[in-house]
This record gives C-alpha cells, sequence and structure tokens, in this order.
C-alpha cells in the first residue's frame, strides 16, 4: 500500500452530510481518498465496472461494491441529473459523498474549471463542501497503468466551505463551483487551466 501523508483531517465534520470535493489524477484517487478520510466516502462509479464478466468483472464488481461504491450511467443530461440525484440520497442519508467537480482525470497535472454539480448538491442539501488536494496519486497508478507503483502520496483536507442560494440559478452554481475549484487550487498548489477537462 502507498504511503500516505494525510494534512487536516480535523477539517472533516465527525457526522453529518459533507461533500469531499477533490482533485481528480489517477484512477486510484477514490481509494488513496478513502484511506486518509476518517470517516466512509462514497463515490459515483460508472456502471460499466459492475457489469464485466468472467473473473475479472467480478473482481472488478466486488471491489467497488466492497469500497461502496455507487453504480451510476453516463453520457446523457438525464444521466447525469440521476447521478447528482443518487449522490443527494447518500448526502440525505447524512453520509460523505466524494466528487471531482473536474469531471475527469487532469492528464497534464493542471486543474481544470469545475462542472456545477458541485454546487448544485451543497446548495440543494446544505451540506458543506471540504475541499480535498491529492499529490502524488499520478505518480502512484499513472493514467494507462493497470497496477500501483510505490509512491509516497498526500491529501490534504481543507475547512469546510458553506453555500447558500438558488440551486436553480446558473449564476449561483457557477459562484459556487468556482470557489470551490479556488479553494482546491489553493491546497493543490497545481496550474490553473480556464476551461474544461477534454
Amino acid at each position: 500500500m502507498p504511503l500516505i501523508r494525510t494534512q487536516g483531517r480535523e477539517h472533516l465534520p465527525g457526522t453529518g452530510a459533507v461533500i469531499l470535493a477533490s482533485n481528480h489524477l489517477s484512477f486510484i484517487d477514490s481509494v488513496v481518498i478513502r484511506l486518509a478520510a476518517p470517516r466512509r466516502v462514497t463515490f459515483l462509479a460508472k456502471n460499466e465496472y459492475f457489469t464485466g464478466r468472467g473473473l475479472r468483472g467480478r473482481l472488478v464488481r466486488w471491489f467497488f461494491t466492497a469500497a461502496g461504491s455507487v453504480p451510476v450511467s453516463r453520457g446523457s443530461h438525464r444521466a447525469a441529473q440521476a447521478a447528482l440525484d443518487t449522490a443527494r440520497g447518500v448526502l440525505d442519508g447524512g453520509n460523505v459523498f466524494g466528487i471531482y467537480p473536474e469531471g475527469t482525470r487532469s492528464l497534464d497535472g493542471k486543474l481544470y474549471r469545475g462542472r456545477t454539480g458541485v454546487a448544485w448538491l451543497a446548495l440543494t442539501t446544505g451540506a458543506p463542501v471540504v475541499p480535498v488536494a491529492l499529490e502524488g496519486t499520478e505518480r502512484l497508478q499513472p493514467v494507462g497503468k493497470r497496477l500501483p507503483r510505490p509512491h509516497r502520496v498526500t491529501v490534504r483536507f481543507g475547512s469546510p466551505l458553506t453555500f447558500t442560494g438558488d440551486p436553480k440559478s446558473a449564476r449561483a452554481r457557477r459562484a459556487v463551483t468556482d470557489e470551490v475549484m479556488l479553494a482546491i487550487g489553493e491546497l493543490s498548489g497545481q496550474e490553473r487551466a480556464d476551461r474544461f477537462a477534454a
């Protein structure tokens, strides 16, 4: 297992709904966050991880199920809203939900513009957002590599952010998302890219 250095665990509230919003550098990020967090964290995972066949398919399904991942379909606006509704259910149960506002892994190490699902969740549920910065996971398991390699990683939890506003307002969702991404960037020190990740 990787050597994980954790900073700011005290920022994660011990009870109640919490959104962990993190940068995204590697496939293994969700595993690292789960190991570093003092509470169980639920992430969404694409449905294909739960439908594979054969021994490999069963192992992948077992891994994601045991880790507490929830399967979701991807691709359409309807699927995106269904994913957010699933996440809202996790938060309504008083649990911790992890999300990557960039929407996909950064292949060049830059921090990309966030998508507004994190803001919709925060404004709809009232859950605080704890920004998270990962460092080194892109070397622990580089993109395209099946197995991790020994490497030290750092997980930084920032101070909780609370928001109020109308979740139906695109302007409010954009403002909240930009504030969350600013907090992640301050923790991670990544160069910012003022565009969405491809």
